[in-house]
């Protein structure tokens, strides 16, 4: 008999939902993972004290409430990274604590170390110490996660040279940065420091950034970045990074030169699988150090399955807790419904994004007609209330069986409301439920019905004209 029904290597979203899942089920179950990384990435690194630092910024900088109270605004005059990291560590510390309680309370065996493969129902536990032991499954769940790419070509001295890891660890507010790379976490981090008022400037090899997301949006972040001070050079190559005593030198291939406080790379993302042994159990990651895996998270390996950022897109922490309960509910021969193909994405720049199903680009390439209704936040009473003028809410509706298409938000609050367009889609409800509907007033989700009305009466004005 082995030791656990279920082993997990990595304490993650991912492989946290996968242990719960399997302990609620009555299984054995066992998470590996450093000491120091109860509860992962996301928790130390990652989401949780990324948007935690937001939310320190904002509230310290006031800039939300500079519509009201003027453009010289400000909470703290002079804001240091005490300030920031004060509340980001409270509130790790306290996720940490809900992650080991929640653990605790389900039975799962928490084991501190690393853990390796010795064959394919049998991994090796690292501890500490040094000492090792090994711990025997019969189903294994890699849930590892990543950590951030970084070029070999560029030296990273973690005080001036960062990746988005070291980043959260800086003594000082830099009054200047470049950031290299305009995906999520590039635009996070630049949206986050011009408000702390670093001078920002973005460099990224595409002709634009988040070009996944809706154009009108991308437009209105830009033109608020900018409006912070951000400059962005796109098409644009880093060719090296020079460290001086008194800062940095980016270099361009285009033989531009950027001189700031600090350079970090936003260059994607690496699987932590190097140190797993994957041959010992008939694995094999790809170039990125992702795994391949079946519509149930399933490894090439029947028994070993894999979730989360190490399995590659869509890599959110959101997904990846589905992902978790998913594969082990596949593991213990529980019905599962599959993930629904409908998920929201959020982006955490400031303002924010948030959007689900198509965009306008998509739909049009795609030869789908559809009607557009917006909803602008400064025509909102709660808009005015919370000195939101720049904040709008998209509708992407078809005009044949009024279902929504796509739903588009950007501005306060942007990650909250798209669940209600979310809930909407995934029922199966037309645009007219939306128009029908009574919302709370003055809220921002009534942008909903604002948006509703909006489409409807442009669908309207072309049934008129048929008639």
């Amino acid at each position: 008999m082995r030791d656990f029904d279920l082993l997990v290597i990595g304490s993650g979203p991912g492989g946290q939902k996968a242990a719960i899942a399997a302990a609620k089920l009555g299984r054995r179950v066992a998470v590996v993972d450093r000491p120091d990384m109860v509860g992962g990435v996301s928790i130390h690194t990652g989401t949780i004290p990324s948007k935690t630092l937001r939310e320190a910024v904002l509230y310290l900088t006031g800039l939300t409430q500079r519509d009201l109270y003027g453009q010289s605004y400000r909470l703290k005059e002079d804001i240091t990274v005490a300030d920031l990291t004060a509340r980001t560590q409270h509130v790790v510390g306290r996720e940490v604590d809900v992650i080991r309680s929640q653990l605790s309370r389900n039975h799962v065996s928490l084991f501190a170390g690393t853990g390796r493969f010795v064959d394919a129902h049998t991994v090796a536990l690292r501890e500490v110490t040094g000492n090792e032991k090994l711990l025997t499954a019969d189903t294994v769940v890699i849930a590892t996660g990543t950590r951030p790419a970084r070029p070999a070509a560029v030296e990273f001295d973690e005080s001036t040279v960062l990746d988005s890891d070291n980043v959260l660890n800086l003594e000082r507010v830099p009054r200047s940065m470049v950031i290299v790379g305009a995906g999520v976490i590039g635009m996070e981090y630049a949206s986050m420091f011009a408000a702390l008022g670093s001078k920002i400037t973005v460099v990224e090899q595409r002709p634009g950034m988040l070009d996944f997301c809706d154009v009108e949006v991308i437009e209105s972040l830009k033109y608020h970045l900018r409006d912070l001070a951000v400059t962005f050079r796109f098409g644009e190559t880093v060719a090296a990074v020079e460290r001086h005593a008194r800062g940095t030198l980016t270099v361009l291939e285009s033989g531009k030169k950027i001189p700031a406080d600090a350079v970090m790379y936003s260059a994607g993302r690496q699987g932590l699988t190097d140190d797993l042994d994957l041959d010992k159990a008939g694995l094999s990651a790809d170039a990125r150090g992702r795994i391949k895996v079946d519509e149930n998270y399933r490894t090439e390996v029947p028994h070993i399955y894999a979730v989360g950022d190490v399995i590659g897109f869509p890599a959110l922490a959101a997904t990846s807790m589905e992902q978790g309960r998913t594969a082990a509910y596949h593991a213990c021969g529980e019905p599962v419904s599959r993930m629904h193909d409908l998920q929201p994405i959020g982006i955490y720049t400031i303002p924010e994004i948030s959007f689900i199903g198509k965009t306008e680009d998509q739909l049009t390439e795609e030869r789908v007609p559809f009607e557009v209704g917006i909803s602008r936040y400064r025509e909102l009473a709660r808009g005015q209330i919370i000195g939101d003028s720049h904040g709008m809410l998209k509708l992407l509706v078809s005009p044949d069986d009024r279902k929504l298409l796509g739903v588009h938000c950007f501005g306060t609050g942007a990650t909250e409301l798209i669940h209600i367009g979310q809930s909407v889609m995934g029922c199966g409800g037309t645009v007219d439920y939306l128009v029908d509907a009574v919302f709370n007033y003055p809220t921002l989700a009534e942008s909903y019905k604002v948006a509703a009305l909006d489409a409807t009466n442009k669908i309207r004005q072309i049934d008129r004209l048929r008639d």
